[in-house]
């Protein structure tokens, strides 16, 4: 059989394993709670593969050692900011959320937390939230299927429109079908194969050259300061907006859901643990892929055209075709996990934040999972009509999408968990100001000392903490809301589940 041949093979069992995993989880979705949040019933590990999967996308196997291949270790300070941010993430957000959701009227969406949280009779954050998550992911999925449709052009010379159909078809499956449950535990998968494919791939390559002192000399003998990352072409605004990244982590909504959805706020830590391992794991895998890559081509004096391509040049190159396509098939685990984590957030703010507050009514469990599902199925069409011809509109507009939602959503989560003085007006305006400066700063460059060069989520992230902080000043936050935040500050301190505080 030809090479191909053996890696479609690897791609089919791929495929399949993720739809049988779709189907287990549809016996064991029952209701609303199930299929967004698994019945709040997720193991940390599975919470925390499904945190980093659904986090990293393609980036982490394409962009990021790409990056590293064509410009050195200089570019390691976004992956540092990263790590750090969702680190922060899991200490100080994780715990807290998971407990104060079930506090705030068993909150099971992002935007259904705000509302809760700050007893907003008017909904006016659940409706800007709901707008704001439903435009941003319909955009960041089609972006994501753009990804998958080149992904197979280029690996197996497929037409683009036949990726996307296939990429979209089996994601939309498997999440219409298992919901959150399904999605968790294909991300864990995923998030399983991709780790072990940037562990595999440098290993086997060092062993190829003949040993990391013969990788380190090949290296420098092609680029002296491949090592560098202080000097050169790093300025000082650049590493700053380069850890900047991490503070996008507090406010993407598709990450924290994976947080409400733990079993107890305690097993926080042991999420934690596993989280942050999986992705110095993962990091430091794409590092060294990178590394090995320059080597391994400068010792087989070849030439890498496109230095996104490295891992999948490396696996092609150096493992049997089986192998090698488990190691494309990751790739394509790392887009699907996103595309899943993406669909069903926005699915869950059509229905629950948008549908419920305009309606005001309280369906049965059974036509709310039904709208759930239809509601995949309606933004999955969407994104994949919009990623049809490969818009680089679409993708160009992703790149706000992480600093929109953190500067966005970020400082009120912060705020919402550990300031009780917050109103409603000063969510409101923080919410409004970060995303305002950043499509604002986004859009406008050079200034005094290029300080508008600056990455566009810090000025966002700031201007959203002083805005909420000035507003809620002003005025002062119902009594309930301040007994509530003392009972899920109690029930955290007694690593309990709170009872008797929710409600529909």
């Amino acid at each position: 059989m030809s090479d191909s041949t053996f890696q479609a093979i690897a791609m089919i069992i791929y495929f399949v394993a993720m739809i049988v995993i779709g189907w287990w989880a549809y016996g064991r979705t029952d209701d609303m709670d199930d299929y967004m949040l698994a019945g709040r019933g997720l193991n940390p590990a599975v919470a925390a593969l499904s945190a980093g999967a659904s986090d990293m996308s393609g980036w982490l196997l394409m962009g990021l050692p790409g990056a590293l291949y064509a410009s050195g270790l200089i570019e390691l300070w976004i992956a540092i900011g990263l790590t750090i941010g969702a680190w922060l993430n899991w200490r100080y957000v994780a715990p807290r959320l998971r407990t104060y959701t079930e506090v705030a009227r068993n909150s099971i969406t992002v935007p259904s937390f705000f509302d809760n949280r700050l007893h907003d009779s008017r909904h006016l954050l659940r409706w800007a939230s709901g707008l704001i998550i439903l435009v941003y992911f319909t955009f960041y999925v089609s972006a994501n299927m753009v990804s998958g449709g080149k992904f197979f052009e280029s690996s197996f010379g497929l037409d683009y429109r036949l990726g996307v159909t296939l990429v979209a078809g089996i994601t939309v499956i498997y999440t219409l079908v298992g919901g959150f449950l399904a999605v968790s535990y294909t991300d864990f998968v995923q998030g399983i194969m991709m780790v072990s494919a940037l562990i595999m791939v440098p290993v086997v390559g060092i062993i190829h050259v003949g040993g990391w002192g013969a990788v380190v000399n090949t290296v420098s003998k092609v680029d002296p300061g491949y090592w560098t990352m202080l000097g050169g072409g790093a300025s000082v605004l650049g590493i700053v907006s380069a850890l900047g990244w991490g503070l996008g982590y507090f406010g993407q909504p598709h990450i924290i859901v994976r947080f409400m959805a733990i079993r107890t706020p305690g097993e926080a830590k042991a999420g934690r643990r596993i989280g942050i391992g999986w992705m110095l794991l993962a990091v430091i895998g794409a590092a060294f892929t990178a590394i090995v890559g320059v080597a391994v081509y400068q010792h087989d004096k070849g030439e890498l055209a496109d230095s996104e391509a490295v891992f999948i040049a490396l696996g092609q190159l150096l493992f049997h075709p089986v192998i090698a396509g488990f190691m494309l098939a990751a790739i394509l685990a790392a887009i699907m996990s996103t595309i899943a984590s993406q669909l069903l957030v926005t699915s869950s703010a059509l229905v629950e934040d948008l549908y419920r507050s305009i309606t005001h009514k309280n369906p049965s469990t059974n036509r709310l999972v039904m709208y759930s599902r239809m509601a995949v199925l309606g933004v999955a069409v969407v994104a994949a009509v919009m990623a049809w011809e490969r818009n680089n509109t679409i993708l160009a507009l992703v790149a706000f999408a992480w600093a929109g939602f953190g500067a966005s959503f970020g400082p009120t989560v912060l705020l919402s968990l550990y300031w009780k003085k917050l109103t409603s007006a000063g969510a409101a305006a923080g919410m409004v100001t970060g995303a305002v400066l950043v499509m604002i700063w986004g859009n406008i460059s050079g200034g005094p000392g290029n300080i508008f060069d600056l990455y566009e989520i810090i000025p966002g992230f700031v201007g959203n903490l002083l805005a909420a902080g000035c507003v809620s000043r002003l005025g002062t936050p119902p009594p309930e809301v301040e007994e509530e935040f003392d009972a899920a500050v109690a029930a955290l301190s007694e690593d309990r589940v709170p009872s008797g505080e929710g409600g529909a």
